[in-house]
């Protein structure tokens, strides 16, 4: 029996990307797995995500997976735009956590409302993977349309009332 194409070039991809990261998915023993089995590598690799995921949805549920997905990827390259010298990395990855403090002191705040949200958690993944996707960048957009608004003008009264000098006191 012979796979459909569309099967056949999304194992291809599964494999493109296990060789460029051997170390993290295991590259070598699953090539080892697959001669002993005649099974594909990126089956197995594909089958271990997946328990992986169902181990860790089960553990902590959909805000577990959804604050993995909102915070592992965004801090990793966070420390990677640290050292770098780039200043377009630092002020993308400085408003993703602008953005992504104001949203969750939203949530904190308005959690009941979020219970009424039909699929709240798929939203909220899909969201956040727009905000700090290198082709969307969408933390820029939500800080210069809905934040910055709203926070510059008092940030700037508060500037103003620091700054202002200060009465003698006689």
């Amino acid at each position: 029996m012979t796979l459909p194409p569309q099967i056949i070039t999304a194992i291809d991809k599964v494999e493109t990307f296990m060789e460029k990261y051997p170390t993290l998915t295991q590259n070598e023993k699953l090539k080892d797995i697959e001669k002993q089995t005649g099974y594909s590598k990126a089956c197995f690799f594909l089958f271990g995500i997946s328990i992986i995921s169902l181990v860790i949805y089960g553990l902590g549920g959909s805000k577990l997976v959804t604050d993995l997905v909102s915070f592992i990827y965004p801090a990793y390259m966070s420390f990677k735009a640290i050292d770098s010298s780039n200043a377009v990395e630092h002020t993308q990855w400085l408003t993703y956590w602008v953005v992504f403090s104001f949203m969750s002191i939203f949530e904190n705040v308005c959690g009941f409302i979020t219970d009424f949200i039909p699929f709240y958690f798929f939203i909220k993944v899909a969201f956040f993977i727009w905000l700090y996707h290198p082709k969307f960048m969408g933390a820029g957009l939500v800080y210069s349309e809905a934040i910055k608004p709203f926070v510059i003008p008092y940030l700037n009264a508060l500037q103003k009332k620091s700054v202002a000098p200060a009465k003698k006191v006689e």
